[in-house]
């Protein structure tokens, strides 16, 4: 047994770099931690402990991890750091030899953080303890929203898909998820707890089931009964994993919202094949096409990766001209980095840097366009907002059915409340729609 009196009193702050599930897992620390004593650290408060909880997607990724780590251990001196994720899980030899890392949690040992925090003495400089760094095997589950409006159910883990460029199997591991019962209780969970908006997330989640025998479909549907939520997003799932029976569901659908974010990488069949990507892009396109003709109004976010080896000019101009004539409202544009131990190291072919640069500033001008556009078709519109807790100071933000960012003055008594208002006009920013209140 734990003697969870040591936790009392005790505070914590939280880092989390990287992609929703991180935020999620983050989360689920903080409730771990939370169920036996700990508080959130205030804002000037010295924490007893650090979490940090690290993305290894990008090189640019690992400096920013690297980063936080030093930036937290100098505003927090005499704090237990504690590193995860999957920097911590891919280079855990940098991350233990950081001055003032005292654990280095593996990507499936925070259920036992309790156990590993002991006595939260501070390590000798050198003696920083790495717990169980290769156990990638079993599903932890994990369901929470920590300081948000939305929750993030974890639905998956893990990826049987080795494109030539990426690391995140070898922190991950293989594919695996948990039940669908378990994941429908979890839902069921939220609702009691008066959560209204639920985003799965997962590394490859349209990959569900391989662990069970069931599918992605047949969780989104048993998903779609839960009485209490009102609204579900699916965080990515792969181009060749997204059915026309799940676009089909997703328009018809009680609870799941219009809104799409499908990774395509490159719109270049050349780069595609280079990367091992499982698709080109007919296909993709032909996704596209199927939303746009179910839901019209649907946002479709896209990530893409420039300055891969092999990417040519006349690769990424052929990737650009695809882009440009796809019907997708943004792009989340990422630079390649070399990551040690890929595939992608023998292809030959290497942008520079500058090069990189370039091609992201004009894919990046373009996604402002196409978001810019949609927010803009879509004024004068009445639709239902989720509204989020507001910061001091700042003006309260919600987002619609289909993504729509929308500003109002604050409130916090509207917090998680889902209110019709008419879209009017940009914000200051040009980052959200200002929003009029019809009813409460």
């Amino acid at each position: 047994m734990i003697d969870t009196n040591i936790f009392q009193d005790k505070k914590a702050v939280y880092y989390t770099l990287g992609c929703k599930l991180n935020f999620s897992e983050t989360s689920t620390i903080g409730q771990i931690l939370s169920q036996a004593g700990v508080r959130t650290a205030r804002k000037g408060e010295q924490a007893d402990i650090c979490v940090v909880n690290t993305c290894s997607v990008t090189e640019v990724a690992d400096k920013k991890c690297r980063q936080a780590i030093h930036r937290l251990v100098k505003q927090h001196p005499n704090a237990f750091v504690v590193v995860t994720g999957c920097y911590a899980q891919l280079k855990p030899d940098a991350v233990v030899n950081i001055e003032g890392v005292d654990l280095v949690l593996g990507a499936e040992q925070k259920k036992d953080l309790l156990a590993y925090l002991g006595s939260l003495q501070k390590q000798d400089a050198g003696e920083a303890h790495t717990s169980a760094l290769a156990d990638v095997r079993s599903f932890v589950p994990s369901c929470s929203r920590g300081d948000r409006t939305r929750y993030f159910l974890k639905v998956q883990d893990g990826c049987d898909y080795y494109c030539s460029y990426c690391t995140i199997p070898m922190a991950r591991g293989r594919s695996r998820n948990g039940t669908i019962e378990s994941m429908v209780a979890q839902a069921r969970q939220v609702a009691a707890e008066g959560g209204k908006e639920i985003v799965l997330t997962g590394v490859n989640i349209g990959d569900f089931g391989k662990t069970t025998g069931e599918t992605f479909f047949d969780l989104i549907r048993a998903l779609d009964e839960v009485e209490g939520i009102e609204r579900y997003r699916i965080s990515s799932i792969e181009p060749n994993l997204l059915t026309d029976d799940i676009i089909e569901f997703v328009a018809h659908s009680k609870r799941f919202m219009p809104h799409f974010h499908i990774p395509l990488q490159s719109g270049s069949d050349t780069v595609l094949k280079l990367m091992r990507r499982r698709y080109d892009t007919a296909l993709f396109a032909s996704k596209v096409t199927r939303i746009r003709q179910t839901m019209p109004h649907a946002f479709i976010g896209v990530d893409v990766i420039v300055g891969t080896r092999g990417e040519t000019d006349e690769c990424f101009d052929e990737s650009y001209r695809f882009l440009q004539s796809m019907d997708v409202t943004q792009l989340h544009v990422f630079s390649y980095s070399e990551r040690p131990g890929t595939q992608a190291l023998r292809i030959e072919h290497a942008v520079t840097p500058r090069e990189k640069q370039r091609r992201s500033k004009l894919l990046l001008e373009l996604s402002d366009e196409k978001l810019h556009r949609f927010y803009d078709s879509h004024r004068g519109e009445t639709r239902l907002v989720l509204l989020e807790h507001a910061k001091p100071g700042m003006p309260m933000h919600g987002f619609t059915d289909n993504y729509i960012r929308v500003e109002i003055p604050a409130d916090n008594t509207l917090d998680n409340h889902l209110l019709a208002m008419r879209l009017g006009d940009f914000n200051k920013e040009a980052t959200a729609l200002h929003g009029e209140l019809l009813y409460l």
